[in-house]
């Protein structure tokens, strides 16, 4: 995963600590997609009523994706707001009153966790909504005086040009057969993920995942 430290006064505050060249993208993609559209955005705690329009979004971004990890389905996604309403976020963009992104999020100890992504990839890249939609995400938990933003695995590039640091997860690998796991454990560091990203090495705390 990846990791920002919120310790900024404001969204303005947070780009004014980014590199020159990222704020300067940044502030562009967002003229321009303020300049083609009126994007509403609405925060709830139960997506289930809007199952049918987001739903969609959802597996739009998982099947674009070329690695590609669990599939929710309809019925987690209205679980999490009828089960605990109180760490979970959706956030919803709305484009002339049809959902074109939405966010699962989820909050605990002050702590903002962006988990799933949905976008309608009929205007998506042109909208830049990756970016628009992190940059409410980001203004809502600074907002609210969260300490951290998480992110989940992959896409590295832009996390690291957004001023993020890794936030390692524990890999436990154990072999069906008990007598090769003394071989298996020193194979096992050659082939886990991480070594293969071109990117991870360059953030400032990639050490760290080797520990």
């Amino acid at each position: 995963m990846t990791r920002l430290t919120l310790n900024f006064r404001d969204f303005d505050d947070y780009l004014a600590h980014l590199s020159y060249g990222t704020r300067k993208s940044l502030r562009r993609k967002f003229r321009k997609t303020e300049r083609a559209a009126k994007i509403d955005l609405e925060i709830v705690s139960d997506i289930t009523p809007y199952l049918d329009e987001v739903y969609p979004l959802y597996l739009a971004v998982h099947e674009r994706s070329p690695m590609k990890f669990e599939k929710l389905t309809k019925e987690y996604l209205a679980k999490l707001g009828q089960l605990m309403p109180e760490r979970v976020r959706f956030f919803i963009w709305r484009l002339d009153r049809r959902i074109i992104a939405f966010s699962i999020c989820m909050v605990h100890h002050g702590t903002i966790y962006d988990e799933y992504l949905g976008l309608d990839y009929s205007v998506a890249l042109d909208l830049h909504l990756y970016f628009y939609t992190l940059r409410d995400i980001l203004r809502w938990a600074i907002d609210h005086r969260l300490t951290f933003y998480c992110s989940s695995p992959l896409n590295y590039d832009p996390k690291l040009h957004l001023g993020c640091d890794l936030a390692p997860l524990d890999l436990y690998v154990r072999h069906t057969q008990p007598l090769l796991n003394p071989i298996f454990s020193r194979v096992v560091k050659l082939l886990e993920p991480t070594r293969h990203d071109p990117v991870l090495p360059k953030f400032a705390n990639a050490a760290e995942l080797y520990g």
